[in-house]
């Protein structure tokens, strides 16, 4: 969930448009008031599931604490709040991407994909990976090559991040009937596609730096991230029946993988390290990368090494 609202801000400090900071804070806090709507909707749904899994049994409905009906009063609360104040203080289109996310979320991923298709994290991980989006549409007003390449980060991110998780949990989603990759195609089938997801994951994570809007600092932290990802990936491939350390490792990393990556570009932002175009656009400003800085091209034509959510 941080990451979720971290992500965001980064998409919205990213953006060619700045903000005042009172409108910037309510943005951020608006997304953050989605999210948390998404999850909480997310455990309304969940409550049969949550309790017979050991990871969830602690959460508060099945604990008891709170009723299902007062979580689905909250997470619809919630969910409408946090579209009405990023709409208000910003723009239509981002509320939208919020209110579609929230959505896809619970109805396509929750109540569909998650107990029903073993590539339910997959496809359900385009929710998570839709703040930056959000973020950047917050300032603009559009969406733009951006966003959508730290769009496809995350999407290829989650595939590894969260099988790693589950390969440790397989008891847990097998007892509730949650068709989760290791559970239904088994460790090393698993094992093997979250090293591919990796390998997709390291060449996607180059993009921003070879279409030239990040600069010189993510370029380096993404080069020696992305080769550690893949050795980890690469052990947990080769460990004996998916060795539980090696799972953790890599589960572990990636959430790290993916702060040190847009805190990166946060800092290269920040630092001024790279200059991107920028035009006019229904009296917004939106950045416009006609021009790719040709040293960064022919750079990335000799880099391209290695494997794949």
């Amino acid at each position: 969930m941080m990451l979720a609202v971290f992500t965001a801000l980064v998409g919205l400090s990213s953006a060619p448009v700045r903000l005042d900071p009172l409108t910037a804070l309510a943005a951020v806090l608006a997304i953050a008031a989605g999210a948390g709507a998404a999850g909480v909707l997310n455990m309304w749904y969940d409550a049969d599931i949550d309790a017979l899994m050991t990871r969830t049994a602690m959460r508060p409905i099945p604990r008891g604490k709170v009723s299902r009906f007062e979580a689905l009063v909250l997470g619809l609360f919630l969910g409408g709040f946090a579209v009405v104040v990023l709409a208000l203080a910003t723009n239509l289109t981002a509320a939208a991407l919020l209110a579609s996310t929230i959505l896809f979320y619970v109805v396509v991923y929750t109540a569909w994909l998650k107990r029903t298709a073993r590539q339910n994290i997959v496809i359900g991980g385009a929710a998570g990976a839709l703040p930056p989006v959000i973020g950047w549409a917050a300032a603009t007003g559009d969406v733009g090559l951006e966003p959508l390449a730290l769009f496809l980060i995350i999407f290829l991110w989650t595939p590894p991040h969260f099988w790693a998780l589950a390969l440790n949990r397989i008891d847990d989603y097998a007892r509730a009937g949650v068709p989760m990759l290791p559970v239904v195609a088994g460790k090393a089938a698993t094992t093997r596609q979250i090293l591919i997801y990796s390998g997709l994951l390291v060449l996607a994570s180059e993009l921003p730096w070879m279409f030239g809007f990040a600069g010189a600092i993510y370029g380096v932290i993404v080069a020696i991230c992305g080769a550690l990802f893949l050795l980890l990936a690469r052990q947990l491939n080769r460990s004996i029946e998916a060795d539980r350390r090696a799972a953790h490792r890599l589960f572990a990393f990636s959430i790290f993988y993916l702060f040190v990556l847009f805190a990166a570009l946060l800092i290269d932002h920040g630092s001024g390290s790279f200059s991107p175009m920028r035009s006019s656009h229904g009296g917004r400003g939106v950045s416009v990368h006609a021009e790719l800085k040709s040293g960064a091209v022919r750079s990335a034509c000799r880099t391209v090494n290695s494997s794949e959510v």
